[in-house]
């Protein structure tokens, strides 16, 4: 008698035309100092990468080296830059800088205020973060605007990248945006990966699927063995 036939568990396998889109954080910036406010591009701070975040940068994109890559992207802030440098020194080529990818902007709190607001527990930033949304801060980018650019800069990435693998390297925010569009969670529920993390997007059409947040083996790995 024939043995019966058995059906495996299938592996996710990113269907044709779709776009596998490695979102990574930048590494660490440099720390904000009173009386010493970022120097800012296009009204955002944009500082440089800490030591640390150099180091950050040279361990993610170790680990990016053999993934496959077919683009790398970044926003026009220095530090997604400096983070991107590594791998693009080892594939040879040249990164797409997108302003759409900046973070959110802060209002009257760029500069690096917007850190020691939140360090020192400001009344106003515990609202933002109990209501989960960066525009109580005087000035800031509404929620929505900043919802749609980063909407609005995965689809287009998406759409001129099918059946390819892309390293977009972004921040915190707009990671955090991004992966909230995918799922429908809450605005603040991926807000707050490490520096020098990977998140991983899988996007076919007008579907967007979260395959992995906040990946830091790499980091990790790096640390056990120091």
């Amino acid at each position: 008698m024939p043995e019966p036939r058995a059906y495996r568990q299938l592996r996710f396998t990113p269907p044709p035309g779709a776009t596998e889109i490695l979102l990574v954080r930048h590494g660490e910036s440099q720390p904000a100092v009173d009386g010493a406010p970022f120097e800012l591009l296009d009204g955002r701070g944009d500082p440089d990468l800490s030591d640390q975040g150099r180091r950050q940068a040279e361990l993610v994109c170790d680990r990016l080296t053999g993934y496959g890559i077919d683009a790398v992207y970044t926003s026009t802030l220095r530090r997604t830059a400096q983070t991107a440098a590594p791998l693009l020194a080892r594939l040879g080529v040249r990164a797409t800088s997108d302003p759409d990818l900046c973070e959110v902007f802060l209002g009257e709190w760029e500069g690096g205020l917007y850190r020691k607001m939140v360090a020192t527990r400001d009344p106003l930033a515990l609202r933002m973060l109990a209501e989960e949304r960066f525009d109580v801060i005087p000035g800031a980018e509404p929620a929505e605007a900043f919802a749609a650019r980063v909407r609005a800069a995965v689809q287009r990435i998406a759409d001129a990248n099918p059946d390819r693998r892309v390293a977009v390297f972004a921040h915190g925010g707009t990671i955090g945006q991004a992966l909230a569009l995918a799922t429908g969670s809450r605005p603040f529920a991926f807000v707050g990966g490490d520096n020098g993390s990977i998140s991983h997007l899988v996007v076919w059409r007008d579907r967007w699927v979260l395959r992995r947040f906040n990946d830091t083996a790499h980091l990790e790995r790096a640390a056990a063995e120091a």
